[in-house]
């Protein structure tokens, strides 16, 4: 699976921000979709994710906030960001997976970076 980020941009506090990530390479409504980010000294940590069959997750930090979306026909996942806060600055990563033989499978795209500052 070859994953393709972008949206990611410089934005003031309180202001929104739609990231896209475009799969290639595999079945995309197979796998589980995810964002992910990491700021500045800080671990990568899951933002959002979303399962085949629409189930969805995310940090506590975003909830009310963020949404994530799939589009199986586009083989796109969607990252809505609204509210943004100074604590949102990251570098955000997309994140496919999905399980053969109980292997798990991961793949990462090139990451996009997010940076919300007055």
């Amino acid at each position: 699976v070859q994953l393709q980020a972008s949206g990611g941009g410089l934005v003031q506090p309180g202001g929104s921000l739609r990231l896209s990530c475009a799969a290639s390479g595999s079945t995309f409504s197979r796998n589980v979709m995810g964002w992910h980010r990491q700021a500045p000294g800080k671990q990568r940590e899951l933002v959002a994710g979303i399962s085949p069959t629409g189930n969805i997750n995310y940090a506590e930090s975003v909830k009310g906030r963020f949404t994530i979306s799939r589009d199986n026909a586009k083989n796109t996942v969607y990252l809505q960001m609204n509210s943004l806060k100074p604590e949102d600055t990251a570098v955000y990563y997309c994140n496919a997976y999905n399980w053969r033989n109980q292997v798990r499978y991961d793949y990462w795209g090139q990451g996009t970076l997010v940076t919300v500052s007055s």
